[in-house]
């Protein structure tokens, strides 16, 4: 990870044949493409990888959530369930759609826990978004239960892990929708842009038409089409398309070597008792993104970090520790805690049924307080993975012993 590292012919192919025809825009203008249709086509390869019906690319990962809460009717009032760990647009899109953001625990999966989602339940309660973090899934079959018992959409934010499966089940088609993103820093990138998911036509329909001002995209001339609906603009363009065409035919090649490189990771990690390492429900599903592992305590962890730093681990990988992160966990979100907006929104209007500012989330504080992610490279060679394990190893050894 990312996808960017395996950026060569393929994309400038894909992209001239974009440039050739003259034609950026995703719709229309038939005759004179040469008959390149590069979202279309990307549509395609992505929605047969997932195994699903229809797949729908957008401008990013956060319009793709966006449009499938719109889709799934998801608007004013209404209570949406959402981890306090994810990227903060998860929460950002309940918000500026107008539903009211509940935050539930995490667990060891660093995904919502099942117990976590019954806790939150209300009776205004229509959605859980659940997001699949750092490329491994939750306990989906027990949250799937949940929400049907309780009559709520799931809709999966599935930004960090296309690869991941659960029993041969792609992460993304347990519920109603799921959200990817393909930004520069994701498996596979367009440099900016996002998809939906689904089985179900008529939000494929809603989904396709609201991401385009609601046009429903019938015949050939845009200034005659029809408006079922009112929409917005969170279309994607053909280059960036083009990218994430060329991305998606290596994905099978990205995750076997993902998933090799990591498993030497963890068997560097796993030298030391101390570390501990995050529940994956279905270890072959892993889409193995980043390495994550746990610590004893807050301190140790945090000596941890500065020694993987000085040991120049960082020459090869990313180092996340997600309890200083601006933009991953609540604990620096101020803005959302206080609900800072330049406009009014729906929140503002109806109060919060949880005071942003004193959540109790006593397990997810815990849990990502020891967490440290490293961020799992594709092109590694043996030297380089060699080096970099010793180095982790050498780190590790001088704080744990």
């Amino acid at each position: 990870m990312p996808g960017t590292e395996l950026f060569g012919a393929e994309e400038r192919k894909e992209i001239n044949d974009v440039l050739d025809s003259g034609i950026l825009f995703r719709y229309n203008h038939d005759s004179l493409r040469n008959g390149h249709w590069k979202a279309r086509e990307f549509e395609a390869e992505l929605a047969k990888f997932n195994k699903v019906n229809y797949a729908h690319a957008v401008s990013s990962g956060s319009t793709a959530v966006a449009t499938a809460m719109a889709a799934c009717g998801i608007g004013a009032g209404d209570e949406v369930i959402v981890p306090p760990f994810t990227y903060i647009a998860t929460v950002e899109g309940a918000l500026l759609g107008g539903a009211i953001p509940v935050f539930a625990e995490i667990d060891e999966t660093l995904c919502l826990s099942p117990e976590g989602i019954k806790k939150a339940i209300t009776p205004k309660t229509k959605a859980v978004v659940l997001v699949h973090m750092c490329g491994s899934m939750a306990k989906i079959e027990e949250i799937v239960q949940i929400c049907k018992e309780h009559n709520l959409l799931l809709i999966e934010d599935t930004a960090q892990a296309l690869g991941a499966s659960y029993k041969g089940k792609a992460a993304g088609t347990f519920g109603q929708m799921g959200c990817f993103s393909f930004d520069f820093f994701k498996i596979i990138t367009c440099g900016e842009g996002g998809a939906i998911i689904t089985n179900d036509k008529n939000l494929y329909h809603l989904a396709e038409q609201f991401s385009d001002h609601g046009h429903d995209h019938i015949g050939d001339n845009r200034g005659m089409e029809q408006h079922p609906i009112i929409g917005f603009n969170y279309r994607i363009g053909e280059i960036n398309a083009a990218i994430g065409l060329a991305q998606i035919r290596k994905i099978d090649q990205i995750l076997e070597h993902q998933r090799k490189n990591k498993k030497a990771l963890h068997d560097a990690l796993a030298k030391f008792p101390q570390v501990s390492f995050r529940h994956i429900p279905d270890p072959q599903g892993d889409a193995a993104t980043f390495m994550d592992f746990f610590l004893p305590d807050e301190a140790t962890t945090r000596a941890v970090v500065q020694a993987l730093k000085n040991e120049g681990v960082g020459e090869f990988t990313g180092i996340q520790y997600w309890w200083d992160n601006q933009y991953h966990y609540i604990r620096n979100w101020e803005h959302i805690r206080s609900l800072k907006t330049p406009m009014k929104l729906v929140a503002h209007l109806l109060g919060t049924p949880q005071d942003y500012e004193n959540l109790e989330i006593p397990k997810s504080n815990d849990l990502i307080s020891r967490l440290i992610s490293l961020v799992v490279k594709i092109n590694w060679n043996d030297e380089q993975l060699a080096t970099l394990t010793g180095r982790i190893e050498k780190a590790l050894k001088s704080v744990l012993g």
